[in-house]
């Protein structure tokens, strides 16, 4: 049983390193009504925290995040032409030390809880679970209409490197309908080191 534990947990590993290439899981919000919900003028507005207008790295995930909203149609109305944004958009990311554990199918979110520290490190360093989260308000009446959230594992304890990734699986569908659950697989080129989406499945319950 002991060597079993270990040679999965060493497969587990290696799949961080990216020999399996990178993916993440997704799980949505209002996904009964997601299409609805983003019918219309796609404008929208970023919303800020504190800690974020003092963070010298968040301008950069915002840049990452408009890039990739432009090509799925929504305009920033920008900070000055807030009032004629349909959507208020707020970001929020997380990296911290994640277990080192068999990658499991049909784990949706709320489903894969993980202890807050890894109990050991394998190939040079310890894991590190990245997650991001998006919510789309409507801005007439502040309402939630959209929530998505996106989590990867890798060895890499900068959240610069992971948002890319991050960023592509939050928005590969938009909106990611019924069911709540998906995994995303994605492709880095060696090359020029941008990431694509080769896959979007639904996890199974």
């Amino acid at each position: 049983m002991v060597k079993a534990i270990l040679i999965c947990t060493a497969l587990a590993a290696l799949s961080l390193t990216g020999c399996a290439g990178p993916s993440a899981d997704v799980h949505t919000s209002h996904a009964e009504d997601a299409a609805a919900a983003l019918q219309g003028e796609r404008t929208y507005t970023l919303a800020r925290m504190p800690s974020q207008d003092a963070s010298a790295d968040h301008p950069r995930f915002e840049q990452l995040l408009r890039d990739e909203l432009a090509k799925q149609g929504f305009t920033d109305a920008g900070g000055n032409s807030a009032t004629s944004a349909r959507y208020l958009l707020s970001i929020a990311y997380d990296t911290r030390l994640a277990a080192v554990g068999v990658d499991t199918k049909n784990c949706g979110a709320g489903r894969c809880a993980s202890p807050p520290h890894a109990p050991f490190s394998l190939f040079g360093g310890p894991a590190y679970r990245h997650e991001l989260t998006l919510r789309f308000f409507a801005r007439a009446s502040g309402q939630e209409v959209y929530k998505v959230s996106a989590v990867s594992a890798d060895r890499d304890a900068d959240p610069l490197h992971a948002m890319p990734a991050l960023v592509k699986s939050a928005l590969a569908k938009l909106p990611f309908a019924m069911p709540a659950d998906w995994r995303v697989k994605l492709r880095t080129d060696a090359s020029s080191g941008a990431t694509d989406v080769i896959s979007v499945k639904p996890l199974q319950p």
